[in-house]
């Protein structure tokens, strides 16, 4: 019997499953922790520059400010404690620092889909590894970099960007062999929710480094910690399950046996059909949207804090990372939630994936323009923030891994396409915001807040619209979709 349209039709959610094999001590979630700290440190890698950068340029070159409203009183005070003051300065301008901080995204953007590709030929765990490896070294080398010249500095970080270009895209290719379907939320959602954790630690931890050391040593810790975290990974772990040298015969039963239906064996990539999927479209539209809004609350919203309500927000590091600490328990607990809500309460996969969604885009872009009719009140805005990017965290368990759900195989090569549109926002938004805020009115930063929660609207429900749940047919041998 066919079935009906819109019905999922993911085989593994309609036959008998496999036995489970349970969670503690099993390969599948070593993998998992083991890449939880290596998007902890990547992502500790990628912000401690933006904290450093305070302390290695003279404050008569810092950054140019703005305007300041008088709408709000002034909240706060900065208080004056004996800090650490031996660091290099430099002086660089504002367009030169903001040359230094962009140059990442312009190498990250490079190796998305190749990253994807070579992942789906020589896998994940070389790829992922050492594009860690790779940014560890040149964080190591950035103090070097800095006392040579900025144009040396520019150049080390759009590397870093190039090796963390490849790092997602190859964990999805790895999470293809290695994610038992009805495993994907969880599995993936603590693997990347270490991304979250890394910015919760490191904006702090960077902050009191500079504060009490010397900004240098920002650089060397995060960096060596990199380095540290390759050995272990080139130890323990393996592309695929049947490659790797510990784990139990009925684990890797349990994984191969449930994936025998979802992925491909032809060599090449369907690109054609690939390109003209219209799920995939609409992930690329969600992934693009919710990263509009995000680089809008990670970029802007201290300015807005500062510029408007008048406290900086920097002056209390817990505070700075309290929205991505909620972000980070969010992603943790929806990944649970939404495997629960698949295999316990028979939800079909394309439900959770939109519902997760929605609630992930619609949810930050309402808080996001409540953020500008809160007038004075610091405290409303905190918490707004805070929820706005809480409730972002859904994201994980819907668009954001619904590659392994539409092509298995080629999961890396969809995350490659996805994230390339998705890192243009973090290069335009905030350029398009600042050249919309020069007066730094409360209308202005309306107008801001506007903009990023449409978008936000506008790829949720195109994704509520063109979403799939199923494997689709060019993602599978023969390009014969599978079905019960």
């Amino acid at each position: 019997m066919e079935p009906e349209e819109g019905e999922d039709r993911t085989p593994l959610l309609k036959e008998p499953q496999p036995h489970t094999v349970p969670a503690c001590c099993s390969a599948r979630y070593n993998l998992a922790l083991l890449a939880c700290f290596g998007f902890f440190l990547l992502y500790a890698l990628r912000v401690n520059l933006s904290v450093a950068l305070v302390d290695m340029v003279e404050p008569n070159t810092s950054l140019a400010k703005n305007v300041t409203s008088n709408v709000c009183p002034e909240h706060s005070s900065a208080i004056n404690v004996p800090r650490n003051t031996t660091g290099e300065k430099y002086s660089w301008d504002a367009d030169t620092q903001g040359w230094i901080l962009g140059s990442f995204f312009y190498g990250y953007i490079i190796t998305q889909i190749p990253g994807g590709y070579l992942a789906s030929k020589i896998g994940g765990k070389l790829l992922l590894g050492f594009g860690i490896f790779g940014t560890s070294v040149f964080t190591l080398l950035t103090p070097l970099a800095a006392n040579l010249g900025v144009g040396y500095l520019i150049a080390v970080r759009a590397l870093e960007g190039l090796g963390e270009g490849v790092t997602f895209p190859a964990m999805h290719s790895m999470w293809s062999s290695w994610a038992p379907p009805l495993e994907r939320s969880k599995l993936l959602s603590i693997s990347y929710a270490g991304a979250q954790l890394g910015t919760v630690v490191s904006l702090p931890l960077s902050g009191l480094i500079c504060y009490y050391m010397n900004w240098v040593y920002v650089f060397y810790i995060f960096g060596a910690l990199g380095v540290l975290w390759w050995f272990f990974w080139m130890c323990l772990v393996s592309d695929t399950p049947e490659t790797h040298r510990s784990i139990s015969h009925a684990e890797r039963e349990y994984i191969l046996s449930s994936l025998k239906d979802q992925l491909s064996t032809q060599k090449s990539v369907p690109w054609r059909p690939m390109l003209g999927s219209l799920p995939l479209w609409a992930i690329v539209v969600a992934h693009f949207s919710y990263n509009w809004t995000f680089y809008t609350l990670l970029t802007l919203l201290p300015t807005y804090m500062k510029e408007i309500l008048r406290f900086d927000a920097q002056e209390n590091g817990f505070l700075s990372a309290l929205p991505y600490f909620g972000c980070w328990l969010c992603i943790i607990l929806s990944g649970q939630i939404a495997d629960y809500l698949r295999e316990k309460q028979n939800f079909s996969t394309v439900c959770v994936r939109k519902c997760f969604t929605l609630i992930g885009m619609i949810g930050p872009a309402v808080f996001l323009v409540a953020a500008g009719f809160i007038g004075c009140n610091y405290a409303l805005a905190v918490a707004f923030v805070t929820i706005s990017t809480t409730l972002g965290g859904f994201c994980t368990s819907g668009y954001s891994i619904n590659h392994l759900d539409i092509a298995p195989s080629y999961a890396g090569i969809l995350l490659g396409i996805t994230n390339s549109f998705a890192t243009i926002p973090g290069m335009v938004g905030p350029v398009i915001a600042k050249n919309l805020t020069h007066n730094n009115t409360v209308g202005e930063w309306q107008m801001v807040f506007y903009i990023a929660a449409s978008i936000n609207l506008f790829g949720a429900i195109f994704f509520a619209l063109f979403a799939s749940g199923e494997v689709q047919d060019w993602a599978v041998s023969g390009y014969h979709l599978h079905r019960n």
